[in-house]
Order: structure tokens, then sequence, then C-alpha cells
């Protein structure tokens, strides 16, 4: 049926192309058309829908449920990876691959139904990677600042900016990743007018909740500087080591978790894959509805399983520095 399925679109297509090029149909401007129109529709249905948005979020506090949940989770998704990409084109962008998706599961499937249940799975299982790959990246960005202090607290006694531009001479003591911030804040510093506070703001919101104390520190020192005030920067290195302990703690409970579920995965793969090599057992999966449902609910399980271990890495790294 999948083979008789392809051939059919695959004869019609190649008939409908021979029509164009004899009647001169100049269908592929019609499409072009056809698809400009669409994409600015909705697009202008999104600006519409942001617009709306943000002015009932200024007016109505929004009550914590499961799609203010899902919106933060997509918002900060946006914003952790830069994604050309509002709320609402995202969510466009996910209903059409949703769609795609269980035409293409469909196939393989034969049920609707159990397609979109397969659909749904994948596109958590998707956005769960991403959420990861999110918090390793900011659990990276607050390794290297807790660095950068360790090194700057105990040089701020001749003055931040003193030991900050002592920092840069070597390219070993900041990471790559947050380097030019500190470039960027001696320039505004020195030749583009700020103020120490402007500059040290300007710093802060580039790197983050993790450095305000040292911002907060700075901004003091440098303007009410006395004799033994330095001495408040070496309490950051003492919280940082305590940080550290805690991230060494937490993130050996993620590795046993996550090696815990490869494992599961594993299993489940291992088992499908040897009843493929059978021929009673693969006709029954793939023919038959009850092993249609037993595929759906294997890549279901794996698919929830992987976003509730997620989950549960996400509320114990609220405990643990992430955020």
């Amino acid at each position: 049926m999948g083979l008789n399925l392809l051939f059919s679109i695959g004869f019609g297509f190649v008939t409908l192309l021979t029509l164009n090029i004899i009647l001169d149909l100049q269908m592929s401007s019609y499409i072009k058309y056809a698809f400009i129109g669409v994409v600015e529709g909705l697009a202008s249905r999104n600006t519409r829908a942001y617009v709306k948005r943000v002015c009932k979020s200024k007016i109505v506090k929004q009550k914590e449920s499961l799609i203010t949940k899902y919106n933060n989770i997509v918002e900060s998704l946006i914003f952790d990876f830069n994604l050309p990409l509002t709320l609402e084109g995202f969510n466009s962008f996910i209903c059409i691959l949703f769609a795609i998706m269980v035409l293409l599961v469909v196939m393989f499937l034969k049920n609707i139904t159990l397609s979109a249940f397969v659909s749904v799975s994948i596109l958590v299982g998707f956005i769960t990677f991403f959420t990861m790959k999110s918090r390793q990246t900011k659990s990276a960005k607050m390794e290297y600042i807790m660095d950068a202090e360790d090194i700057l607290c105990p040089l701020a006694r001749e003055g931040v900016l003193v030991a900050v531009k002592k920092v840069l001479e070597s390219e070993e003591y900041l990471h790559k990743s947050i380097r030019p911030y500190f470039v960027q804040f001696v320039e505004n510093y020195e030749n583009h007018g700020y103020s120490f506070k402007r500059a040290m703001e300007v710093l802060n919101k580039q790197l983050g909740p993790k450095f305000d104390s040292f911002a907060k520190k700075a901004v003091i020192f440098e303007y009410n500087e006395r004799k033994g005030m330095a001495d408040v920067f070496l309490d950051i290195v003492d919280e940082n080591a305590a940080l550290r302990e805690i991230n060494n703690r937490k993130n050996r409970i993620f590795k046993k978790m996550n090696f815990d579920f490869l494992l599961k995965t594993c299993l489940i793969l291992i088992f499908i894959m040897y009843s493929m090599t059978i021929k009673e057992l693969r006709s029954f999966l793939m023919n038959n509805d009850i092993g249609r449902f037993i595929n759906t609910a294997a890549i279901v399980s794996i698919c929830l399983g992987f976003a509730r271990c997620q989950a549960l890495q996400g509320d114990i790294g609220k405990f643990g520095g992430d955020n």
C-alpha cells in the first residue's frame, strides 16, 4: 500500500508537470503568489496577536497555568537561541510542523489518531531537547562567569576597571563567550562616554543575574571607596565555591537520571529492532491495529519519559544555581 501511494503521488506529479509544460499553464507563478499570500496573511495575523498579547499582559496579570508555562518555555527558547520569531510565529511553525509530521507518520501507522499522538509526543521531545540544551548553555555560562569573578575579585583592590584591564591582557583568563562583554565594558567607559555605573549596568545585563552581586559591589566600591572595602569582593569567591559544590552534586544526579533513561530507551529499541527481524512479529507490529498501538505506546513513552526526566532536572536546577 505504501509503495502504491508513493507511485500514485509520483505519477500525478509527473503528469501535472507535463501538462504545465505543454499547455504553458504557468502554475509555478500561481503557486508562488499563493504561497506569498499565505505567508503574508499568517505574518499579519501573528503581528496582531502579538500586539494584543503584549497589551493584555501589561493590563491583566497572567495566572500560572499550563499555557502560561508553555509560553514562558517558548519565549525563553526564542531568547536563548536568538530565533527570529515571536511566540505567535513559533506556534504557527509548530502547527505547520505538526501537520507535516502527522501526514508522514500516518503513512506508517495508517491511523490518524495514533499518528496525532506520536506527532505530539515527538514535538514535546524536540522542545524538551532544546530546553535541555538551553539549560546546559546557561549552566556553562554561569561557570565562565564564576571563573571571571574568582580572578577579578582579588584584583579589585586596585580598582575594578584596573582589574578588568589586567584580566584582558591575557586571552586565557576569560572564556571567549564572555570576553567581548568585558572588552565592551572598557570601551564604553573610556571611549563612548559612559559613566562607570552605566557601563557596569550594561555588562551586568549582558552577563545575567549571576553577575548581580559583583556589579552592585563594583559600583559601590567605585563611588565610595574606603579602606578595607575591597574585602567585600572576597565574599563572592566563597559563594562561588559553595555554588560549585552544589552544582557538582546536581550534575552527578543528572548524569545518573540520564543514564537510567538512556538504558531504558535502549532496551525498548533493542526489543523493537529484534521484533522486526522476525517476519510474524514484524507483520503484527506493522499491519495489525494492536501492533500499531504498541509502536505508538513505545514512541510516546520514550518522548514523554524524556520530557519528564528533563522536567525533574529543571526543578532540581532551580535549587542548584542554574537560575
